[in-house]
């Protein structure tokens, strides 16, 4: 945790920036040696007939775990390593409650849907975010949802995913 100084004199501290790097170049490296040793297992080299299936996905996995690498030897070992917060508590709190409700909708998707579980994102974000009333936040949703189902289902006959359970069944979709 570094700290630095903020306009009203208080100390901000946080996560250092180099910090953040250096975990980006082990997901990248990590990233990258998976890429290359799958793509081996699928035949990286060349055939009679051409590259293996493999070839092209190999040489992207060795530019990612190369690329990865400079990251990490810049984050750690650089001459201009950047020591400044890159995250304080209150920023990262702003951040987890746009992140964490999104990760919540996402996994509702599977069991109620994208029109149960847009419809119940909305309101809550317009509700606990947006400090709206709960009948404009519930009224929003729906029409929102209302006017993307009959687009999708009705008018242009593309069915979106409705869910494991399959809430709107009773509407013959």
């Amino acid at each position: 945790m570094e700290h630095e100084e903020i306009s009203d004199g208080q100390a901000r501290s946080g996560v250092a920036t180099y910090v953040v790097e250096a975990v980006v170049a082990v997901v990248l490296l990590v990233i990258g040696l998976v890429v290359v040793f799958e793509a081996r297992k699928l035949g990286a080299g060349w055939t009679t007939d051409g590259p293996g299936s493999g070839y092209f996905p190999f040489f992207i996995g060795v530019i990612i775990t190369i690329s990865g690498a400079g990251i990490l030897y810049q984050s750690l070992l650089g001459k201009k390593r950047n020591t400044e917060v890159f995250v304080d508590s209150v920023q990262l709190k702003r951040v987890l409650s746009v992140l964490l409700p999104a990760t919540v909708y996402v996994l509702a998707i599977t069991f109620v849907g994208l029109y149960v579980a847009s419809a119940v994102y909305i309101a809550l974000f317009m509700i606990l975010l947006g400090k709206y009333s709960w009948v404009k936040s519930v009224i929003a949703a729906l029409a929102v949802n209302t006017v993307f189902f009959c687009m999708f289902e009705v008018w242009f006959k593309v069915p979106l995913f409705k869910g494991a359970l399959d809430p709107l069944r009773f509407l013959g979709y």
